[in-house]
């Protein structure tokens, strides 16, 4: 697991860097869906488990040669089994940069002793969380809290998971699929104060979740309505970036950029990752591989 030594030292590091410090530029790498199992590839999906490890080192050489604040991957960084882990955690801990997770339904694909863990086998304190570099909050959403999967099998949480799941179906929403979760009235309280007290403290807003909830899409979290809603109302919220959707995908609303970054683990041999940069009213994704480069404008702070 990453070391709280490890994540401390490298942030020191990057706290004397140039990447969001006296000129208002902010740089960080983003990685979504990994998905790395020891298995063979899932042709109809086009997903190469096995392969995500030299896509990772290759992430790695390029990400490291770049002037980063920290790297966040967007989840999915296993396929299943907690021996995955093993394998790929090693060459995130040779990032010069500080490793942020954020935890997709993939990452729980373990047998059921094992769910609880995973937090610290990221070394993450809490599935959720928020911090904030160069006047940016950015806020990390769990959004595997009422799920099917995640939670423990005797946790009241997966009785609620399926009544969800049953609404939605009912409602004939594209997105009722077991695969997807939701969040938590305990959870989605938490992100209302983190909203809150960032636009108290004069922060802007990236909201950071493995799941997408614009623009309609099957993938994504079951109650993304009750989420957008609740981010039109903030002004100083820039953009939600997140995996799962391994196409990738992208929206505007309410001035806010909902974008899906594509998954690492598709194709034999192509690779998916990207640097982004926030300057002042720009948001400026530089992609690698199948991942799109982008510009942007943002909303005034």
């Amino acid at each position: 697991m990453l070391s709280r030594r490890s994540v401390l030292a490298a942030s020191a590091a990057l706290l004397a860097g140039t990447a969001g410090a006296a000129d208002g530029r902010l740089r960080f790498g983003v990685i979504a869906d990994p998905q790395y199992a020891e298995a063979p590839p899932n042709l109809t999906l086009g997903r190469y488990y096995a392969n995500s490890l030299d896509k990772m080192r290759a992430a790695v050489a390029a990400l490291n040669g770049e002037d980063l604040r920290f790297v966040v991957t967007l989840g999915d960084i296993i396929d299943r089994d907690v021996a995955s882990y093993d394998k790929i955690l090693p060459i995130y801990r040779t990032l010069r940069h500080e490793t942020r997770f954020v935890l997709g339904n993939h990452d729980f694909d373990l047998v059921p002793e094992h769910l609880e863990r995973v937090p610290g086998l990221l070394g993450m304190a809490a599935p959720y969380y928020d911090f904030a570099v160069a006047g940016i909050r950015f806020v990390v959403l769990d959004g595997n809290d009422v799920s099917l999967f995640a939670p423990p099998p005797d946790d009241p949480r997966r009785k609620l998971a399926a009544e969800r799941l049953e609404q939605a179906k009912a409602a004939g929403l594209v997105n009722a699929k077991p695969w997807n979760g939701s969040l938590g009235d305990a959870q989605f309280a938490w992100l209302e104060r983190s909203l809150h007290a960032a636009r108290e403290a004069g922060e802007r807003v990236v909201v950071l979740n493995h799941y997408p909830v614009a623009p309609d899409n099957p993938h994504n979290l079951w109650d993304a309505s009750r989420l957008t809603g609740l981010l039109a109302r903030q002004p100083h919220v820039l953009a939600y970036f997140n995996g799962h959707n391994h196409a990738g995908n992208y929206a505007e609303r309410d001035g806010i950029h909902y974008v899906n970054f594509h998954g690492m683990v598709d194709t034999p041999d192509s690779s998916a990752f990207a640097v982004v940069e926030i300057t002042g009213d720009r948001l400026d994704i530089r992609g690698f591989g199948r991942e799109p480069s982008r510009s942007l404008t943002l909303k005034p702070a």
